[in-house]
């Protein structure tokens, strides 16, 4: 049974953040622990994205409390299903997952297939934040229906 849910994408200042508040909202009320990180350690400390954060911010979504870390060790035992962003971000993870981890590794995209794509386009540098946040809900929503 799934009790924690880790977000990770590359900086975890745009997407991996904004999963985990959309999550967070969706799974009100039900004992979950939920956390975001990245694969890199570039922002380390610092809040999301000021794009990512106002999108939110127009759909009803805080994520001001919200800080970028980088995935550790210990993520592969305290976490029961690690949600990958896209296909390199899923490489790193399996490349640094320690050997016996019980960990699922999984891609968002893979519980919201009628998307017809697979990995979650980073918005830093497209700058499409309302159609990620879009896939992003989508994605969560079948991600927690699947929990039930």
């Amino acid at each position: 049974m799934t009790r924690s849910i880790l977000f990770v994408c590359l900086g975890n200042i745009c997407r991996s953040p904004t999963a985990e508040a959309v999550f967070r909202g969706l799974a009100n009320g039900r004992d979950l622990e939920i956390d975001s990180a990245g694969t890199s350690g570039w922002h380390d400390g610092h809040p999301s994205d000021p794009r990512a954060s106002a999108e939110a911010a127009r759909r009803g979504i805080d994520m001001s409390s919200i800080r970028s870390r980088k995935v550790e060790g210990e993520d592969f035992s305290r976490f029961d299903l690690i949600v990958a962003m896209d296909e390199q971000n899923l490489r790193d993870l399996r490349a640094v997952q320690p050997p016996g981890s019980a960990a699922k590794l999984v891609k968002l995209l893979d519980y919201a297939p009628g998307l017809g794509i697979s990995n979650v386009p980073d918005p830093y540098y497209e700058d499409n934040f309302p159609e990620v946040l879009d896939m992003i809900e989508t994605a969560c929503a079948r991600l927690l229906g699947s929990l039930a």
